[in-house]
């Protein structure tokens, strides 16, 4: 099957006539055994209709042919890929590409069909994100547009699986390079600001979490996530197998960000903490009896629920201020644990296990500017033994 080119010539109200060039090709037959056409076009010259023919036939021979669809990039993200994907990411996954397609990229580009879509609009639209932040106003830096193309990148390949496009144009775009930050400005204490804040949280209801947090570097959401069954407190054990997550404000229970479980030696001070806390929280447990949510978790509410996410980092938040230390997010706990433990010379690898890292390579990246400081001093240590 070679196809036609067919010419139409239309004239408009003035008696201007224009000419355009089609592509027909044949596409099989339907139920009734009739031939089944697809036009393609229209093009300004025959010499342009040749060379689409000639691609299209050789498409059709080889099965890269894909069927031309007016579906728009909107309706196959709403109503195809987000309900598909449901089941194979976590609902805090799920949420967020569907509110950053909701306001970052449909509004701009969701009535494109998807066969329009080109490498260069999604140029366009990382542009104006740089810039506008689209409909919101308010630019947004390199690394969250490129998290936007990663999504786009994630919606388009799926189309090709599933054969309503030819080729993932996402992968021809030019997303913005993350800004690079310099490693040394990830914000964290010395030993002695973490020991103040240690020493002014001792007493508080939840000090066994602020310690746990510090002591471990567990996650947010894998500290209001650790249950009792997953400790060891004779052996000073923890198994990090669920996190507790919020999706649109609502909290739920999921697996750990690298969807492995993994296991955290603690230290006799922890683990004493922790013995005390629930000898706390069985009071607690007593004096709302009945009414009591219990779901086995060591960091919740005084009757048993979880701790929203929010409101954690929140209470993290008062408790730095009125420390007098300074101010850091909760989440740079975990870059604490992790500075201080490559200053004390733990192995790499020791730490990236105890953090869930998918590598030490990406630990020693990540901390890599602990280690200039500390090479003056193996540069003495080393010369000491040569010297004797």
């Amino acid at each position: 099957m070679r196809g036609h080119i067919h010419k139409r010539v239309r004239a408009n109200c003035a008696g201007r006539t224009t000419t355009l060039w089609y592509v027909v090709v044949d596409v099989g037959r339907d139920a009734d055994g009739r031939r089944r056409q697809k036009w393609h076009g229209g093009f300004d010259t025959r010499r342009q209709a040749e060379v689409a023919r000639a691609k299209l036939v050789n498409d059709l021979h080889t099965g890269a042919y894909i069927t031309p669809d007016r579906l728009t990039l909107g309706e196959w993200v709403r109503e195809s890929w987000l309900p598909t994907i449901a089941s194979r990411v976590k609902p805090s996954t799920l949420d967020s590409y569907r509110r950053n397609m909701d306001i970052h990229v449909l509004p701009a580009v969701g009535a494109l069909p998807l066969q329009q879509l080109t490498a260069l609009k999604l140029n366009a639209l990382y542009g104006d994100l740089l810039t506008h932040a689209g409909n919101r106003g308010r630019p947004l830096n390199a690394k969250t547009v490129r998290y936007v193309h990663t999504i786009v990148h994630k919606a388009l390949s799926d189309a090709v699986d599933a054969g309503i496009l030819p080729i993932n144009v996402a992968e021809r775009a030019k997303p913005p390079r993350p800004d690079r930050r310099n490693p040394s400005e990830i914000q964290c204490w010395e030993p002695r600001e973490l020991a103040r804040f240690l020493d002014h949280v001792r007493g508080t209801r939840l000090e066994a979490a602020w310690r746990l947090a510090a002591m471990t570097g567990m996650r947010r959401g894998e500290v209001l996530g650790v249950r009792w069954s997953d400790i060891d407190l004779e052996r000073g054990r923890l198994s990090v197998r669920q996190a507790v997550v919020s999706v649109a404000y609502a909290v739920l229970h999921s697996t750990p960000k690298s969807h492995q479980a993994r296991v955290i030696d603690l230290d006799d001070l922890t683990v004493e903490h922790l013995r005390e806390h629930r000898r706390a929280q069985e009071v607690e447990r007593a004096e709302w009896g009945s009414d009591y949510r219990d779901q086995d978790l060591v960091v919740a509410r005084e009757n048993g629920a979880p701790i929203h996410p929010d409101t954690f980092s929140q209470a993290f938040e008062r408790l730095v201020r009125n420390a007098g230390v300074r101010r850091i997010r909760l989440h740079d706990l975990r870059h604490t644990h992790a500075t201080i433990a490559v200053k004390a010379g733990v192995p790499v690898k020791v730490i990236s296990e105890r953090l869930g890292h998918e590598s030490p390579a990406f630990t020693l990246k990540q901390y890599a500017h602990v280690v200039p400081g500390m090479q003056a001093e193996a540069a003495e240590r080393i010369a000491a033994i040569v010297e004797r």
